[in-house]
């Protein structure tokens, strides 16, 4: 019924083989590694046969409503972090890593039971819903995808989505191995509205970092410290999937032993104060203003 350990990938998601729901809660992502990599594609792995002008006839995944899987929607545990996929029909975006995963896994069984499919616009993150639409665009040249996530991860290497290598092809970095995205969630209520086909859409608040200036030290707001840079980094992913404004502003900062997420920065204390303020009503916590 189920085999005696999971697949294991060197980077992106851990497809798992099919199981039983019951199964699924006690085998979920167990004896899986993952290791960052540092461009290109991992060695094993690698885009198909297909020619690219063919690649770039695949189409967007088309958005509809379909009923959640009931396994991989479950909270579940991955290398010591807790994950709570979102199971409600609400707006997602965060800025961050793509990476994707090619012919070493095709046809094998992602998180949702279906055989992963290299040249199908899909993709695996560690909690939207599963199955649900997302748009992803590559920050750097503009290219946008629309894929359908059947999978869960990545879990290494700071990245937020896990492409199939035709949406990586169609973003144009497959031999980079990664990129800067945004990922946006497509929800049920923007399907029934007709309103997920390309459009214009509201992004993150502007923001150009201002260049230090000798001698004035600049103000940062402090959302928490952290012994565990594991968790600072967890902190600041939860933080940008929730207030998207606030994503280009975050940083970790490691002082004396901690890890420090702060956003920032900021010119005068009168201005991080506002943005502490809209912080805290935004996330329900306490933050400080620091100056370095």
């Amino acid at each position: 019924m189920c085999a005696a350990h999971l697949p294991v990938r060197p980077s992106g998601p851990c497809l798992r083989l099919g199981l039983p729901a019951a199964a699924l809660v006690l085998a979920l992502f167990a004896g899986c590694s993952s290791t960052p990599r540092s461009g290109g594609y991992d060695q094993g792995d690698g885009p198909g046969q297909r020619p690219a002008a063919e690649l770039d006839r695949i189409p967007d995944a088309v958005p509809r409503i379909e009923p959640l899987a009931s396994g991989p929607n479950r909270p579940y545990v991955m290398f010591g972090r807790h994950y709570a996929p979102q199971t409600a029909d609400l707006p997602y975006r965060q800025r961050g890593l793509a990476s994707w995963y090619g012919r070493q896994f095709h046809g094998r069984p992602t998180s949702s039971g279906e055989r992963y499919d290299m040249y199908a616009m899909t993709a695996a993150h560690p909690t939207l819903p599963i199955p649900s639409y997302a748009r992803v665009r590559h920050l750097a040249n503009g290219r946008e995808v629309i894929v359908r996530v059947n999978d869960r991860g990545p879990f290494v290497g700071g990245r937020i989505i896990d492409l199939s290598y035709a949406a990586a092809h169609r973003l144009g970095f497959v031999q980079q191995g990664q990129a800067e995205v945004e990922v946006e969630r497509i929800t049920h209520a923007e399907i029934r509205a007709g309103r997920w086909p390309r459009g214009p859409v509201e992004a993150p608040e502007p923001f150009t970092r201002p260049p230090p200036v000798a001698d004035e030290p600049l103000h940062w707001v402090q959302l928490g410290a952290f012994r565990q840079r594991d968790g600072a980094e967890h902190f600041l992913s939860q933080v940008s999937a929730q207030v998207a404004w606030l994503a280009p502003r975050l940083t970790i900062v490691t002082e004396a032993s901690l890890h420090r997420l702060q956003a920032g920065p900021y010119a005068s204390r009168d201005e991080a104060l506002a943005a502490a303020e809209r912080i805290r009503e935004a996330l329900q916590l306490v933050p400080v203003i620091v100056q370095r």
